[in-house]
């Protein structure tokens, strides 16, 4: 059978058959370097122009985003190279079903905005992390959620972005892998550590723009190449590999390939499974993961904030058409090598035999893309790869600045603060290059849904811990706790399980326990809610009652009730501030960071006459966003940068409206492909 232009003649047994031997023309290499030369200009002038001298203006953007650039990082800090990849794999290998994750988090992201923002913006906190500290009160909830977030960026997101771009960089333009991921982690690192927020969300607004070009012309000669949708929907299933067996069911096109809802029984991704056990991991990375909220709570204003979730939720349409269906045209164009189903050739076609169906993207783009186009191409790539990693860096460098170091030195100067949030980017940097063996090791036949099985276990117990503490008056620290044990340790055992029993080959007998072979992820995704609901409300009905101060304005229902006053420390005016620096609710801990500030300020104005600096010691607090004039000033408070709930009344009509015409967009894209 062809497999689509044969300029070398093919051979399977070559390993390297799936991708040309062809280097990157003139054209191709102008266009790369002039991405980088541009995103360089770009994270550099918002590294320039931005506040990045104070807590606040490093990790929450100074609060002076308008809502397209919140927008546009919304999206690109979700779109990581991860989901060209992995969603144009997933729809090589099964259909139109992995879009359904899409869709989902287009209602998850608009719900972020209209009911949870309000609530963050009201408790004024900066972390989420953070906010189960002033909602549930101590420690234990907090520094175990800090944990997990960070845990969930190395293995679900760090990990798979960094092996998904590996595919791209090693295939097209044939460098060594080491070598080319340290230099694209050295770039992003840079306006990284430099810049801190503003910077990744000015970059992101550039690498959205290059992304949506890119992947729409990819669209365009996908769709040219097949006859368009109608073409596909013939051609997908006859798109079948020569080298396969006739008697075997491997490697065939599922027959609900266009079908977002499936059996609830037999299929990959069962409907009942996507509706209710897809639900709560989606509200957990939209409306409770630190990357996507702290880049709402950039915002300038609640308006802001949420016509940056509308955009975002448009642009959340346009994976299917992006990714999915191009991948399914990749199967179409090029089935010996995308949909081979012999272990063996699949080894020697991409080294992995559980299939090749990861290979489906960049295939596409090195195959069917002329000069130039094809350059673009590995640019929204390298785009993608960047954004999602230097969105990932900032927020697990908020997390481990204001959760967890600003416990172990609650005494910590607002310098400290900015160099180890700094230094932290650093070290994931290096580990993210340690890293990468590992996932050449474990990489899976669908890296998309990889990705969502480990979500699956691990995040619908803290997204109903945030919704109980949002939604209900009387759950408490106990409640929470005990629920949010019992999900993770569920969670635990059966990610342990999934290691210990992969999934077999499709030519191979299924010999897991029943608790793995019969219980699909989503559907235990399911159990893993009910189970921390119901400990949660149990413990919480049975024990005491959580304090006012505990639930005013940090729920749903008291959002709008008055600040409460403490009752001992300077003016109440600048507790809230300092209470978000702090990253702490008790008043004890306000009233000593405000005398610490006290105390810090003649100090730093005493050392005022110290011998002037170095050249190099210059450069260095230039770059840690403290040049020249950081040591003369006190510690800036480190509050939410979103003060007030008010809109103006035309600006909250206005949005309503087109809250109402996005979610009947996303209703009808469910009912067309469900």
């Amino acid at each position: 059978m062809e497999s689509g232009p044969s300029s070398p003649p093919p051979t399977l047994s070559d390993p390297l058959d799936a991708f040309p031997q062809r280097s990157l023309e003139a054209g191709d290499i102008t266009v790369l370097v002039l991405y980088f030369l541009f995103v360089l200009a770009v994270g550099l002038w918002s590294t320039v122009k931005t506040k990045r001298d104070t807590v606040k203006g490093y990790f929450l953007a100074g609060g002076d985003m308008m809502w397209w650039p919140v927008g546009a990082s919304l999206f690109a800090s979700n779109i990581g190279s991860g989901h060209f990849v992995g969603l144009a794999g997933s729809g090589a290998a099964v259909g139109i079903s992995v879009a359904a994750y899409e869709f989902i988090g287009l209602f998850s992201v608009l719900i972020l905005a209209w009911i949870f923002l309000p609530i963050y913006i009201a408790g004024q906190v900066t972390t989420m992390p953070e906010y189960l500290r002033k909602r549930f009160g101590g420690n234990r909830i907090p520094t175990t959620l800090a944990v997990l977030y960070l845990f969930i960026y190395i293995f679900t997101k760090i990990s798979v972005d960094m092996y998904a771009g590996a595919i791209f960089i090693q295939q097209s333009l044939h460098l060594d892998l080491y070598l080319a991921t340290t230099g694209l982690l050295a770039i992003t690192a840079l306006y990284t550590i430099t810049g801190g927020l503003a910077a990744v969300i000015y970059t992101d607004a550039l690498q959205t723009v290059i992304m949506l070009v890119g992947a729409l012309t990819l669209m365009g000669y996908s769709f040219a190449a097949v006859g368009g949708l109608e073409g596909l929907t013939e051609k997908y299933f006859t798109a079948l590999a020569s080298n396969r067996s006739e008697n075997s069911s491997c490697g065939l096109p599922r027959e609900d390939a266009f079908h977002i809802f499936r059996d609830p029984l037999t299929s990959d991704l069962p409907w009942p499974g996507i509706l209710f056990g897809m639900s709560m991991p989606s509200l957990w990375y939209w409306c409770t993961d630190q990357v996507i909220v702290q880049r709402s709570l950039a915002a300038k204003s609640l308006s802001h904030a949420k016509g940056g979730s509308l955009m975002a939720a448009y642009l959340k349409v346009l994976p299917l058409f992006m990714m999915v269906f191009p991948g399914m045209v990749s199967r179409v164009l090029f089935p010996d090598q995308v949909a081979c189903a012999d272990p063996d050739i699949c080894q020697k076609v991409c080294g992995n035999p559980s299939g090749c169906s990861d290979i489906a993207y960049p295939k596409l783009v090195l195959e069917i893309l002329p000069t130039g186009l094809r350059g673009l191409m590995i640019a929204v790539m390298v785009a993608a790869l960047m954004s999602s990693l230097t969105s990932i860096f900032n927020s697990a460098s908020t997390i481990f600045t204001m959760d967890l170091w600003n416990r172990v030195r609650p005494r910590a100067s607002e310098q400290e603060l900015m160099i180890v949030g700094r230094v932290f980017v650093l070290l994931l940097v290096l580990g993210s290059i340690l890293w990468i063996p590992v996932i050449q090791a474990s990489q899976g036949g669908q890296l998309f849904i990889y990705i969502q099985s480990i979500s699956s276990y691990l995040q619908p117990p803290v997204a109903v811990v945030f919704i109980l503490g949002c939604f209900w008056k009387r759950a408490n620290e106990k409640g929470a706790f005990w629920g949010l044990i019992w999900g993770l340790l569920l969670g635990l055992i059966r990610l342990l399980l999934d290691f210990i029993y992969p999934q077999p080959r499709c030519d191979q007998r299924d010999e897991r326990p029943s608790v793995v072979k019969d219980v699909h992820y989503l559907y235990f995704s399911m159990v893993l809610s009910a189970v921390t609901l119901l400990v949660m409300s149990a413990v919480s009905w049975a024990t005491q009652p959580p304090s006012k101060e505990m639930v005013s304005r940090l729920t749903w229902f008291t959002r709008h009730d008055a600040v409460i006053q403490k009752a001992q420390g300077p003016p109440a005016s600048a507790l809230p501030p300092v209470l978000s620096q702090s990253g702490t609710a008790e008043a004890g801990g306000s009233g000593i960071q405000l005398d610490i500030v006290l105390e810090d300020k003649p100090k730093m104005h005493s050392g005022d006459v110290t011998p002037k600096k170095s050249r190099a010691l210059r450069a260095f607090l230039w770059l840690c966003g403290m040049g020249g004039q950081g040591q003369a000033q006190p510690p800036s408070t480190a509050g939410p940068s979103i003060a007030s709930l008010e809109e103006k009344p035309w600006v909250k009509t206005v949005l309503d409206i087109s809250l109402v015409a996005c979610v009947s967009c996303g209703v009808f894209l469910w009912g067309y492909f469900a």
